[in-house]
């Protein structure tokens, strides 16, 4: 690594996990020290992964699970990662219908198992869509979540920045 870099990567079937990563990503962005990297999770490799000093996940849980390709993210990235990112610092972005809880559970056993640092608990938005048609519309994030979204991912570039993480 030769400069601190927060990477954030997303996955989103209906805006909601985009907005929520873009609000993550503007307001890490504020902070001095620290380049700030934006992926889509079909877009992101290991390499991206090896060259980050800290990440910020973020997904919908689909069918009570991350969703589909975010996990394909983690199967690529998984292995060329093993033991080269140890104790660096992560945190986790869902957008739920209900829940999160399950999607969030998947990415730290996953975090677990590069034994990356946790420093906050998963940040879960529930956008209470629960019909098909629900379910299936573009997402409008409040901006009470946003707003959490935009702090956590302060703190995690000033963390990042300052060598606190």
């Amino acid at each position: 690594m030769d400069s601190a870099q927060l990477l954030i990567v997303y996955h989103s079937h209906t805006d909601g996990s985009r907005q929520m990563a873009e609000a993550a990503r503007a307001a890490a962005a504020s902070q001095a020290g620290v380049e700030v990297r934006l992926l889509c999770a079909p877009d992101a490799g290991p390499d991206d992964v090896l060259a980050a000093s800290g990440y910020l996940f973020a997904c919908p849980e689909n069918l009570a699970a991350m969703s589909g390709l975010m996990k394909d993210f983690f199967d690529r990235c998984y292995y060329p990662a093993l033991d080269r990112i140890q104790g660096r610092p992560y945190a986790c972005l869902i957008c739920a219908g209900s829940d999160g809880s399950n999607a969030a559970r998947q990415i730290a056993r996953i975090a677990t198992g590069w034994r990356l640092k946790p420093i906050a608990e998963p940040l879960v938005v529930c956008t209470h869509a629960q019909t098909p048609e629900a379910i299936a519309a573009a997402k409008q994030i409040g901006a009470d979540d946003l707003q959490r979204c935009r702090e956590l991912g302060e703190a995690m570039a000033a963390g990042i920045s300052m060598g606190i993480f």
